[in-house]
């Protein structure tokens, strides 16, 4: 899994980093840095962050193979 943001559509609203601080960054009247892609241990704080995005600006792939 790993982290994607359109920017287009990010307003800075730093739900996600408030949800996520380890994988979020929200620069003061910017938009949205993601700190690490893959979220690892903090999944779980991701799919929180990705709901909660009032933009839907975020979202998880899911890069693992098909079989």
């Amino acid at each position: 899994m790993r982290l994607v943001v359109d920017l287009d559509l990010c307003q800075g609203h730093a739900v996600c980093q408030d949800e996520a601080p380890g994988l979020f960054n929200v620069p003061k009247s910017g938009q949205v840095e993601i700190v690490r892609a893959d979220p690892g241990d903090d999944l779980e704080a991701a799919r929180t962050a990705v709901r909660y995005c009032p933009t839907q600006a975020l979202s998880l792939v899911d890069d693992s193979p098909a079989d």
